[in-house]
C-alpha cells in the first residue's frame, strides 16, 4: 500500500464568514498543494473539509498520515467520537444532532478506504507544512469571488 503524508489546515474570516482550506500531499517526496474556499462557513468546517479533499486527490487506497492542527478533527477519530456519532445517527449522548455531520459522514467513508492516521500538530509554529497549509487557506480566502 502506498504511503502519503498529508497536511492540512482550515481558516475563516469571520466565524461563520468567508472560509479557507489547504492541504500539502507528499509522496516519494512529490508534494501537491491544494486549497479552496466557500463563502459561509466556519473554521471547523474548513478543517475538516481540508482533510476530505486531500483525502479525495488518492486516487487508490494509501496508508495516509493526517497532519492536522486541528483538535476538534484529531480527536473525532483519536477518542473515537466519531463511531459513535455514527453509530447514533449522528447524535450526541444529549440527543443533540453533531455539528457538521454532513462532513463527518464524508470524511469517515474516505478513512474506510484508505488506511489513515491522525497526528496533532501544533498550529502557527514552527511545522513548516501546517504553516504551508495556513498560508493557501488564507490565501484562499483572500481571493475567494462570490
Amino acid at each position: 500500500m502506498k504511503k502519503v503524508i498529508l497536511f492540512t489546515d482550515g481558516a475563516c474570516s469571520g466565524n461563520p464568514g468567508v472560509g479557507g482550506w489547504g492541504a500539502v500531499l507528499i509522496f516519494k517526496g512529490i508534494e501537491k498543494r491544494i486549497s479552496g474556499a466557500e463563502p459561509l462557513t466556519t473554521n471547523n468546517r474548513m478543517e475538516i473539509q481540508a482533510v476530505i479533499e486531500g483525502l479525495s486527490c488518492l486516487k487508490e487506497p494509501c496508508e495516509v498520515t493526517v497532519y492536522s492542527d486541528s483538535a476538534y478533527t484529531v480527536n473525532a477519530f483519536a477518542n473515537d467520537w466519531i463511531y459513535s456519532w455514527e453509530k447514533n445517527g449522528y447524535r450526541k449522548p444529549d440527543k443533540k444532532e453533531v455539528l457538521n455531520a454532513d462532513l463527518w459522514q464524508r470524511l469517515l467513508a474516505l478513512t474506510r478506504v484508505h488506511k489513515v492516521e491522525f497526528v496533532k500538530v501544533k498550529g502557527h509554529s514552527d511545522n513548516e507544512y501546517n504553516n504551508i497549509c495556513d498560508k493557501l487557506a488564507t490565501t484562499a480566502i483572500k481571493n475567494f469571488k462570490a
